[in-house]
């Protein structure tokens, strides 16, 4: 039972330690470095902003509508809102309105501005493309750059074992009296010079793979690992399939940084417009509705029903007679409407206040001070500059894909010139290793032949590593995907 149990946790440690050590393939990185990279976030969160803008400027076409209230005490010598009268009390008033109100023509400024805002939308997401594709390529850079470095190592370390070898069949000449005490010594420094260039290999390999999760936004602490592969040699005969012109104009028509530069062109050229809209008239529709309270306002008043009016008689207070000593009010024949007496309370009085308006105004610029010439001027001079930038971009992709093509053909020449010396310097080190053994030479001539054959193969890993990159960088320029399968 106890044996199982140790199998058990034996066979779990075993499949922790292989979850922790998953390799990644580049295909992998990629995304995760797209997933997690802010800068990308934030590009995105301002291509949603402009979209925001633009939603906005298309519903400033339609009506306005908005409601305002009021409520308010005043005390003292007043105007009275229901009767516009000065009054000595404490008036209690409530206001309220409704207003609407549309631009029936602003110099067609409205519709250029939601033109301008779509253009700005269009150009912003052109520069998340781009900055993708800067990502894409600098993670591919970084993990080619491990791949580069872990080869070395491997080298490195072939290296290291063959010194060792050499280090075990000196010692034995050594003690056989073939060979001096001072060769062992030699070949004891040369090991240690090799295994230091197994450390810095390895400190190399750490660094790459540091760069390399920085790009994909992960901790230095994480356990990383990419997956091998075994990559081709170049070929020396034909180094690429396509030309510098055709990589370039595939270039620019696939990337899209010069389409986010032309677009700030249009965004530029509406701009114009917009600035020469304000040289037009605008006509504006506007409407209301209102009423108002006032306490002031009696709290009762006379409603007539729409009935006949008839006339009586009521004594004057104010007029008499006198006669035969008696003194009595004059008769007067008044004219009484048919109706009633009726409360007038909150709401009646805001029926009865209401009142609405209907206007129509046109505003006809004549002088502003040149706000507006100066703004079209402005405007024009941030096209040109706008134009510039698009030039300066189409000079970059240029200049980007010349140097990825002559790097790529550079790197090719020299893998096939590293090759040819190393077929050299391997027949130069075989004879000096032989007549090492035979003690026709010293160490120091043998650890020259060894390091002049090692840093030849050095270069010739590093060569093939440099044309494999510049490979990739001209097949993405060509919209073709990366990869190293």
């Amino acid at each position: 039972m106890k044996k199982w149990l140790l199998a058990f946790v034996l066979g779990v440690s075993v499949l922790v330690h292989v979850q922790a050590q998953q390799k990644y393939t580049l295909q992998q990185c990629i995304t995760i470095a797209l997933e997690n990279n802010l800068q990308l976030r934030q590009l995105m969160l301002q291509v949603q902003t402009n979209q925001n803008v633009f939603e906005q400027s298309k519903w400033q076409r339609y009506p306005t509508l908005n409601f305002s209230g009021s409520q308010g005490l005043q005390s003292g010598r007043n105007i009275d809102p229901f009767t516009n009268q000065f009054v000595e009390q404490t008036v209690n008033f409530s206001n309220f309105s409704v207003n609407t109100g549309v631009n029936l023509f602003n110099g067609y400024q409205q519709k250029n501005i939601i033109k301008q805002n779509q253009t700005n939308i269009l150009a912003t997401q052109k520069d998340v493309e781009a900055n993708r594709n800067t990502l894409i390529l600098n993670v591919a850079s970084s993990y080619i750059s491990v791949l580069n470095n872990q080869e070395q190592l491997e080298f490195a370390r072939r290296q290291a074992e063959t010194t060792r070898l050499q280090l075990d069949r000196t010692d034995r000449l050594v003690k056989a009296g073939s060979l001096s005490q001072i060769n062992l010594y030699d070949i004891q420094s040369q090991l240690a010079n090799d295994e230091l260039s197994i450390v810095n290999a390895q400190n190399n390999i750490e660094l790459s793979k540091l760069t390399l999760k920085q790009f994909l936004n992960l901790p230095a602490s994480e356990v990383f690992e990419i997956t091998p592969i075994a990559l081709p040699a170049p070929s020396t005969t034909t180094p690429y399939d396509a030309t510098l012109e055709q990589v370039y104009n595939a270039a620019i028509k696939y990337l899209p940084d010069l389409d986010a530069a032309n677009l700030r062109i249009e965004s530029a050229k509406t701009g114009i417009e917009i600035a020469k809209g304000a040289k037009l008239p605008s006509i504006t529709l506007g409407g209301g509705l209102s009423s108002s309270f006032s306490s002031a306002a009696p709290k009762q008043r006379f409603v007539g029903d729409g009935g006949a009016s008839r006339v009586v008689d009521v004594p004057s207070t104010t007029r008499y007679v006198s006669y035969g000593g008696f003194t009595v009010p004059v008769i007067e024949k008044v004219t009484v409407p048919s109706g009633s007496i009726q409360d007038f309370g909150y709401f009646d009085q805001l029926n009865f206040n209401r009142n609405a308006s209907l206007s129509l105004s046109l505003r006809m610029p004549i002088f502003n001070g040149y706000q507006v010439k100066y703004r079209i001027a402005n405007a024009m001079i941030q096209q040109k500059n706008l134009e510039y930038q698009a030039q300066i971009v189409q000079n970059q992709i240029r200049q980007t894909v010349e140097q990825a093509y002559y790097s790529m053909v550079n790197a090719a020449k020299r893998y096939e010139a590293t090759s040819r010396q190393i077929e050299s310097l391997e027949l130069s080190f075989k004879a000096a290793e032989l007549r090492f053994n035979a003690g026709a030479i010293n160490a120091t001539e043998y650890n020259i032949a060894k390091n002049n054959l090692d840093r030849s193969r050095a270069s010739l890993i590093q060569a093939k590593y440099e044309y494999l990159f510049r490979t990739k960088i001209l097949d993405f320029y060509q919209s073709k995907p990366i990869s190293l399968e």
